[in-house]
C-alpha cells in the first residue's frame, strides 16, 4: 500500500505548463467549478432543445440553427459520466475551437467571468499515465468574497479531439 502512495505521489507532478493568464467564463457541472478561456466563446443562450439526430452518442444532444450555422450540441454532463438534469439555470456556452466548427456545450449554470493571474493558475497535475484528464488544461486558484474555490480549466481543442473520436473523461 505504501509503494502505491509513493508512485501516486511522485505521478502527481505537474505535466504540462500551466494555463495563460487571461478572462475565463466559470461554470458549472454538479458540484464542480470549470472555466474556459473567454476568446473561444461565441454566445451564451438559454438552453433550448436541439434537433435529435437518430444514433448518435448519449452526450449528442443534437444540432441547433444558428443563423444558417448548423451546431452541434454536446451535453458534457453525460460525457463526464454526471446525472443529466435539465432546469431553468441551464445554458448552451457556444464555442468556436480555433479552425474547428462552433459547437455547443450544456452545463448546469455559467456563474460569472474571472480575470485570472499568473499567479492563480497550476499545471494539471498527473494522477497516473492512463487515468490523467486529458481534458483539463490545468487549475484556478481563486478567492472571491472571502471563498475559496478551484476552477478546473477546460483545453477545448483537446476535449474536441476527445469527443469526436469517442474517448471516454475516464480513459
Amino acid at each position: 500500500m505504501t509503494s502505491e502512495l509513493t508512485s501516486l505521489a511522485l505521478a502527481a507532478e505537474p505535466s504540462r505548463a500551466p494555463p495563460a493568464a487571461g478572462e475565463y467564463l466559470a461554470f458549472r457541472l454538479g458540484v464542480e467549478a470549470y472555466g474556459v478561456n473567454i476568446l473561444g466563446i461565441q454566445e451564451i443562450r438559454f438552453y433550448e432543445q436541439p434537433t435529435r439526430i437518430a444514433g448518435s452518442p448519449p452526450h449528442v444532444r443534437g444540432i441547433l440553427d444558428l443563423c444558417g450555422v448548423s451546431v452541434p450540441v454536446l451535453d458534457l454532463r453525460v460525457w463526464l459520466g454526471l446525472d443529466a438534469q435539465l432546469d431553468a439555470a441551464t445554458v448552451t456556452v457556444v464555442l468556436t475551437p480555433e479552425d474547428q466548427q462552433p459547437v455547443g456545450l450544456v452545463v448546469d449554470s455559467v456563474s460569472d467571468v474571472v480575470a485570472l493571474q499568473a499567479e492563480q493558475l497550476r499545471a494539471m497535475p498527473t494522477l497516473s499515465e492512463r487515468r490523467e484528464a486529458h481534458y483539463i488544461q490545468g487549475l484556478a486558484c481563486i478567492t472571491q468574497e472571502g471563498l475559496k474555490r478551484t476552477l478546473l480549466l477546460l483545453d477545448i481543442p483537446q476535449l474536441m479531439t476527445r469527443v469526436q473520436s469517442g474517448i471516454p473523461e475516464a480513459c
